[in-house]
Parts: C-alpha cells; sequence; structure tokens
C-alpha cells in the first residue's frame, strides 16, 4: 500500500508542477507577443490552452488572454474597420499590394482577437462554474475595451462608442434554453450596476425573447422552462435608478454629447425596461412564472415603467384567472387603481369570490388579507357589500385553522366599527316564531343578491366554544359593545400555528397556587423510624 501512496502523491505533484509550468509557459507568452511582433505567432499556442480539458489550465489562459487583448485594445494594434476575411488574406486579395507590415499585424491580431470571443462564449456553457465565471469577467473586461478604443470607424459627431453586439452575444449566452445559468446570472449582476450595460442588456433581453418566441410558434408558443426562468432570472436582476441623478456609473464615458446619449437618460432607461417586460409578459407562460412575475410586479416593476398602465390588461386577465394568481395579482391592481385611477367594474364582485376555503392556507394569505383590508377600509362602499364580506368571512370561520380566526374575527370587528350600519348582524332582534334558516346564500357569487343583511353573525357566536381558547375571547368580544379603535391585525398576520402554540408554552402563571401553609417536616423521619422498626422485626 505504502508504495501507491507514493506514487499519488508523486502524480499530485507533478499535476501542480505542470500547471504552474503552463502558467508561467504563458505568461512568458503573452509577454514575448506584447514585446515584439515577430513572436506573434505564439498567440496560437494560448487560444489553444482554451480548448484544454484541465481546468486550471482553461482559467490561466482565460487570463492570459484577457491581458494580451485588453492591451491590444489600448495600444490600437487591433484592425479598425470592416474586418476582411481571412479566406481574402490568404488568397493574397487581401490586403492590397503596399499595405504595409503593421498594418497586416493588425488584421492578423483582429482575426485572432474574434476567435478568442467566440471560445469565450463557449466556455459560457462550460460544465465548470468556475470556467464560465471567468470567461464572463473575461468578456466584460473585452466590452470595455472595445466601448474605450472602438473597433468600428464611427463619426463621434453622430454616433457613440458601445460594444452592442459584443453584449448580445453575452445576453444571449446568458439566456441559454438548455442550462439554469441562475449562478452565473447573479455574478453578472454586478456589471448590471453599470448605466450604461443595463440600458444595451435589456434592449438584448427583448430582442432576444423576440426571436425565440418567433421561433417556437411552430411548437405551440411557450417558452422552454429552463428559457422561462433565465430569463426571468436576468429581468428580475435588473436593478432600476429612481432618478436622473443617480445615472453616473458609465462602463463608457462618451467623448462628446455624453448628456444626448439614450443611454444616460432616465425616461430611457424606462421606456427600455418597459418593453422588456411587456415583450416578456405578452407570451404564453406557466401558472409558477405567472406568480414569480406578480410577486414583484408592484414594487419592482409597476413603479419603473413610463406608463404602468400598459399592464392593465395582464393584470386583470391575471385577476380573472383565479385562485393563488388572482390573490397575488391584487397587488398590482391595488397600484393601478389607488396611484394610476384605474376602473374595474366588477372588482368587489371578484375580491367577494376569492373567499374560499383555501385562503386560509395558501402561502401568500397575510397580502391578501393584508390587500383586503386596504380596499375594505373607504368608508363610501355600500352597506350590503360590507355585511356580504364580513358575513362571508363567519361562515368560512367555522371551519378555518386557529391562526386564521385570529386574523379573521379582529377583520369583522374592523368591518362592523367602520360602517355602523351592519351592526344589525350582531343586534339582530328574533320571535319565537321566527324560522331557524340562515337566509344567507353562500353559493351567490354576486354580493348584493347573497341576503346577507338579512342574517346574523351567529357563526361568530359560535366559535366562543372554540377548543383555543385565544379565539374563544377573541370571540366573546362580540358580546360587548365594540369600541372606537380599531384592531391592527398586521401583529397577527404572519403568524404560524408554531408561533402560536410557542406563545401559550410560555405563558407565566398569573394566579397563585394555593399551597399548604405549614411545611410538613416529620414525614420522612417517621417514614425512617417507620423503616427501622421492620428491619429489627
Amino acid at each position: 500500500m505504502a508504495p501507491a501512496k507514493k506514487r499519488n502523491v508523486s502524480s499530485a505533484k507533478t499535476t501542480e508542477q505542470s500547471v504552474k509550468a503552463a502558467k508561467i509557459d504563458l505568461s512568458s507568452k503573452v509577454e514575448s507577443i506584447l514585446e515584439s511582433r515577430k513572436h506573434a505567432n505564439d498567440v496560437f499556442d494560448v487560444l489553444e490552452f482554451l480548448q484544454s480539458e484541465k481546468e486550471k489550465d482553461v482559467i490561466s489562459a482565460v487570463s492570459s488572454s484577457s491581458k494580451l487583448f485588453c492591451t491590444l485594445l489600448e495600444r490600437k494594434d487591433l484592425f479598425i474597420g470592416k474586418l476582411p476575411g481571412e479566406e481574402e488574406a490568404l488568397s493574397g486579395e487581401y490586403p492590397p499590394p503596399g499595405t504595409s507590415a503593421e498594418e497586416k499585424y493588425r488584421i492578423f491580431m483582429r482575426h485572432r482577437y474574434n476567435s478568442c470571443v467566440e471560445v469565450m462564449l463557449e466556455l459560457l456553457g462550460h460544465e465548470v462554474h468556475s470556467i464560465k465565471e471567468s470567461a464572463l469577467c473575461c468578456l466584460m473586461k473585452f466590452a470595455a475595451g472595445e466601448g474605450q478604443h472602438p473597433l468600428e470607424d464611427l463619426d463621434w459627431s453622430e454616433h457613440y462608442s458601445f460594444p452592442r453586439e459584443l453584449i448580445q452575444a453575452v445576453v444571449g449566452r446568458l439566456l441559454s434554453k438548455t442550462t439554469d445559468n441562475s449562478l452565473l446570472i447573479s455574478r453578472f449582476q454586478e456589471f448590471l450596476e453599470m448605466e450604461d450595460v443595463r440600458y444595451y442588456v435589456m434592449s438584448s433581453i427583448r430582442e432576444n425573447v423576440g426571436k425565440v418566441m418567433d421561433k417556437n410558434k411552430g411548437v405551440g408558443g411557450l417558452l422552454a422552462p429552463i428559457y422561462q426562468s433565465n430569463v426571468f432570472t436576468l429581468m428580475s436582476n435588473i436593478s432600476m435608478p429612481s432618478q436622473e441623478s443617480e445615472l453616473t456609473n458609465f462602463m463608457v464615458k462618451q467623448e462628446a454629447k455624453h448628456e444626448d446619449w439614450k443611454a444616460a437618460k432616465l425616461n430611457e432607461h424606462k421606456r427600455v425596461f418597459e418593453r422588456m417586460w411587456l415583450g416578456f409578459l405578452k407570451y404564453k407562460l406557466p401558472s409558477s412564472m405567472y406568480k414569480k412575475v406578480l410577486v414583484i410586479l408592484h414594487d419592482s416593476i409597476l413603479p419603473h415603467m413610463s406608463k404602468p398602465t400598459l399592464m392593465i390588461d395582464f393584470l386583470t386577465a391575471a385577476y380573472e384567472v383565479g385562485g393563488a394568481i388572482s390573490l397575488l395579482a391584487l397587488n398590482g391592481l391595488f397600484v393601478l387603481i389607488h396611484q394610476h385611477n384605474l376602473d374595474y367594474p366588477d372588482f368587489y364582485k371578484k375580491l367577494y369570490n376569492l373567499l374560499e376555503p383555501s385562503v386560509f392556507h395558501v402561502k401568500y394569505r397575510a397580502r391578501f388579507f393584508h390587500l383586503a383590508n386596504l380596499f375594505l377600509s373607504s368608508s363610501h362602499l355600500p352597506v350590503y357589500l360590507v355585511a356580504a364580506f364580513a358575513k362571508r368571512l363567519a361562515r368560512l370561520a367555522l371551519t378555518a385553522p386557529p391562526t386564521a380566526l385570529l386574523i379573521v374575527l379582529p377583520f369583522i370587528y374592523n368591518l362592523i366599527r367602520r360602517h355602523p350600519s351592519c351592526r344589525v348582524l350582531i343586534h339582530k332582534p328574533s320571535t319565537e316564531d321566527e324560522s331557524m334558516e340562515d337566509p344567507y346564500l353562500m353559493d351567490e357569487e354576486d354580493p348584493a343578491q347573497c341576503c346577507a343583511l338579512e342574517s346574523s353573525l351567529w357563526e361568530v357566536k359560535t366559535l366562543q366554544r372554540h377548543y383555543h381558547p385565544d379565539v374563544a375571547k377573541a370571540a366573546m368580544l362580540i358580546n360587548t359593545p365594540l369600541s372606537e379603535q380599531e384592531d391592527d391585525i398586521s401583529e397577527v398576520l404572519e403568524i404560524t400555528a408554531y408561533e402560536l402554540m410557542e406563545r401559550d408554552l410560555k405563558q407565566t402563571q398569573t394566579k397563585s397556587i394555593p399551597l399548604e401553609f405549614e411545611t410538613a417536616s416529620q414525614l420522612l423521619k417517621g417514614g425512617d423510624v417507620l423503616g427501622q422498626h421492620f428491619c429489627l422485626n
């Protein structure tokens, strides 16, 4: 066994030494290429290492390539303008006779640079994350270099310099159809903090989604789940500025007319941001993706759109779906109704029908009751509508868990406080001849036709015998005149069954327990004497 271990150690040392040798060799080759043009062909050796099967060799080659071509960009040693094909150069058609050796060198290195970029883009799909991350950082360094030293002939008085094509290519690789790139996208978020990068990434996402969807029309028009996830992850990682004065961090600073550049204007950012999201949401999406979008819509999307009202169709359609999607759509609708004067005729009817037994068990219960409380806070709502909500909640309370009941009961009391006319549900006179049947129609979808005002809140009276003491205590409040001060339900919106149990277990004993006034001092002593007596016998 000992010799085997020695072989393993020696092989490990050999591997480490070979990696170091390769790194030193690459560094020396890069230095020789930059020192003298006669070593230009060594660039092929550097690019060859990018195809290595060893992770450390590839990362070392990426670092060397980055240093080499960023330096060449700074020196302007890469051909600028429309690059002729290598076939033309090999056939002798280009460059024309009389072209200087320096120009030929620039053309040669520009082709090598393009080859390096293509390999780096392929490495973004590598199975090893560290290689993908290194390639991404290298490509963004190239983008910064191209921005400062453009490879295209530009009329600076009319055009702005930015490596759009390179950014589009990077975005295209990030939005893979087969690989989940969420980890790589989170690394890319660092570059999205730069205003110009963010602007052109948003444009690239919109174009990419449009192209992919056009190709997918023949297969039902549904985006691949992995692609959808990558698109959403990238778009949701975009953090938009709120004021134009915040637009200060640019990867490329324009030499002229920087203030007139679209990437330097907040309104243009909002416009592109809006078109990006609308371009994604207009296509058919699965319910899981709808939920992800709706969760962030009200605070991460709507405030940064130039025209939030363009989301009306999407939100109303989501509100009509039912279930958890309808609950989540409430947030966005709340913003549009209160801030942008959205008129939704059947809004309260739909909200009333969302009150089902499942609402107490969904993940977004707290958010729903918080918004429902806001929507029902107006004192101008008709009495029949408020009574219908109070009665429906009371009926659902009969089968609700204790955590939900601690929300529902204060919610009902607050409705009655805001609308004193609903007190008839509590103090309804009864006669001996009155039928015992409840006139309330639980299955009626229209709150105006459910006969809630003709009924009473007998369900709350029933809950006074609930097995949980906190629920029974809360239900007892209906026996006394309700105070004018509303209950704050925000404290109980997030409460869980575990927290409720822990709170009950930690309750201190308030009442003193009666104890024996005089402690028994002779009991054990007498027992010992009796024990001795039995032993003697």
